[in-house]
């Protein structure tokens, strides 16, 4: 028997109808900007509602286009904003389904885990969207491919890092790691504490990362680290926040792309 993790925001976060978001999907990859790249290693992108952050999150996942057969396996990595875990959640699922179809999870790579602190916790993973929202972009862009999706509770960035050294492989497998930045502030200093940020990332420092700067600081911390181990390059593909991608003006959330080679 199959053990499904059914969608959990479809129809709230994204259409919940398969031919809606297909072309939803289609329209915003088709608009996004400067898709000739390397291939990414490693990305950061946005999880909020698609008519938010779903513009950011294309000039992202646009970079996959030209590599559709290279990406075999993608490490979805990203906060619990449901119920809390300690440590990192893995989950025990079969598959992963959106309207879209079904995403097979890589079960060996999800048992190999054997890392004080990370266990498998369904719970955190049955209503988080952090996760959730990227499978559409992924279905659209890649041919076959499983996922290792993993929720973040009370961790250190230094235990994400050491999950991601043991699931890092080759030009086969892709990281992403889940954040939106700062939440409910007024737009201007919105765009000053996304700007530090930005340039926190664009150095590969994870320590001056908060979590009031970035609801998935853990995530990406331990990304930094990784990253910064290898001497990798990173390039800010998008910086924006909600009133860039809806004109509403009041308080807002922010929201950031960048892409790691």
């Amino acid at each position: 028997m199959t053990l499904i993790r059914t969608p959990a925001v479809a129809g709230q976060f994204y259409s919940g109808n398969a031919g809606e978001l297909s072309t939803t999907v289609a329209t915003l990859l088709k608009e996004a900007q400067d898709r000739d790249t390397p291939a990414p290693k490693a990305l950061i992108v946005p999880h909020a509602g698609y008519v938010y952050s779903g513009p950011v999150a294309a000039n992202a996942y646009a970079r996959l286009q030209p590599y559709r057969d290279q990406y075999r396996r993608v490490v979805l990595i990203g906060p619990c904003h449901r119920v809390p875990v300690h440590g990192l959640a893995l989950s025990s699922a079969d598959v992963y389904r959106t309207p879209m179809g079904d995403v097979p999870l890589d079960k060996t790579a999800i048992a190999s885990l054997a890392i004080p602190g990370v266990q498998i916790f369904d719970e955190s993973h049955q209503n988080e969207h952090s996760l959730e929202v990227h499978l559409p972009f992924l279905q659209a862009l890649l041919g076959d491919f499983s996922v290792v999706p993993i929720v973040v509770g009370d961790a250190t960035p230094e235990l994400v890092s050491q999950v991601l050294d043991a699931l890092w492989g080759g030009p086969e497998t892709l990281i992403v790691a889940s954040s939106d930045l700062s939440h409910y502030l007024k737009y201007d200093e919105a765009r000053a504490k996304d700007a530090v940020t930005c340039q926190a990332i664009e150095e590969l420092d994870a320590g001056q990362i908060s979590h009031d700067m970035a609801c998935g600081a853990t995530p990406v911390g331990g990304l930094l680290i990784a990253a910064k181990r290898r001497g990798m390059q990173v390039t800010t593909l998008d910086l924006r926040n909600s009133a860039d991608t809806t004109g509403d003006r009041g308080l807002v959330v922010g929201y950031g792309a960048w892409m790691f080679i």
